[in-house]
């Protein structure tokens, strides 16, 4: 039986904003500690343009490219029309690449909320999808949890970093969300059991989460049914749009994190969550 706590209690810990309640963006003392960024950043996602890198880093286009210069020049990160890409071939697909382009901003700050509601020591699935991996770029370095996971950008992330512990589950490669799924993957879930998982969707409405394809499905169920508590990333574009694939209620759902209010009449549904709806950014 899945129990709940009180959402995120005494375990965030508020970013720093302006009169309006803006985040604002980070900022690096020394040219080496923004340079060291934008190096995890592109390990991380494989490639990103200089417009994200100048929103993330709180800095002028000319200086972000001044850094790009000085790292291909040292050989660590290669330029490209409209960004920077790492040298390595990275395992994102460009559908993958481009769709955690899309509302950037309100990705980064559900992540950052998730990541930093965990506890550190946490057993913790992650689920695949571009909102959720954004909670894999935010973990802190004084994580030393376990981070289950189907996604292969996750797995990856997860090298690049040196995590202590990743539990990888295999199967079959769904190439439009870069995961692995089917009856294996679901089998490797046996026998596990997570603290939290941080779980993704295609869409959500009054009647509950929704995915794309049928393929999803059984793995997704899967990662729910080890987890104590479920909670669900999504971005404000979920709201609005649809898919065809219902994956369960919102009885299944301890709490919501994302980055602007539900609709009011799926609102008041959410209210009655274990942990409510956490709004950022």
């Amino acid at each position: 039986m899945r129990t709940s706590r009180p959402p995120y209690a005494g375990s965030v810990k508020q970013p720093v904003g302006d009169a309006m309640g803006e985040v604002s963006a980070l900022r690096y003392d020394t040219a080496p500690e923004r340079r060291q960024s934008i190096l995890d950043t592109v390990e991380g996602a494989g490639f990103v343009s200089v417009t994200e890198l100048t929103r993330r880093l709180g800095v002028s286009d000319m200086t972000v490219r001044r850094d790009l210069r000085k790292l291909a020049r040292d050989g660590r990160v290669r330029i490209v029309h409209g960004g920077v890409s790492a040298l390595r071939p990275a395992l994102h697909s460009p559908e993958f690449t481009g769709r955690a382009e899309e509302h950037a901003e309100g990705k980064q700050a559900i992540g950052e909320a998730a990541a930093r509601a965990l506890d550190s020591r946490a057993t913790v699935a992650i689920d695949a999808g571009t909102t959720t991996y954004a909670a894999m770029q935010a973990l802190p370095p004084d994580f030393v949890g376990t981070v289950v996971t189907h996604s292969v950008p996750v797995m990856q992330l997860a090298l690049t970093r040196g995590l202590a512990r990743v539990v990888g589950l295999g199967g079959e490669l769904l190439p439009s969300s870069q995961a692995f799924v089917g009856p294996r993957t679901v089998e490797a879930t046996n026998g596990l059991r997570v603290d939290t998982l941080l779980l993704g969707a295609a869409a959500v409405d009054k009647h509950g989460i929704y995915v794309s394809t049928d393929n999803e499905r059984p793995t997704k169920l899967a990662l729910m049914g080890i987890a104590e508590r479920i909670v669900l990333l999504v971005d404000a574009s979920k709201f609005t749009t649809s898919a065809p694939v219902l994956l369960c209620g919102w009885d299944a759902i301890t709490g919501v994190v994302s980055d602007a209010p539900p609709p009011p009449a799926m609102a008041r549904r959410l209210a009655e969550l274990p942990e409510g709806v956490r709004v950022v950014g």
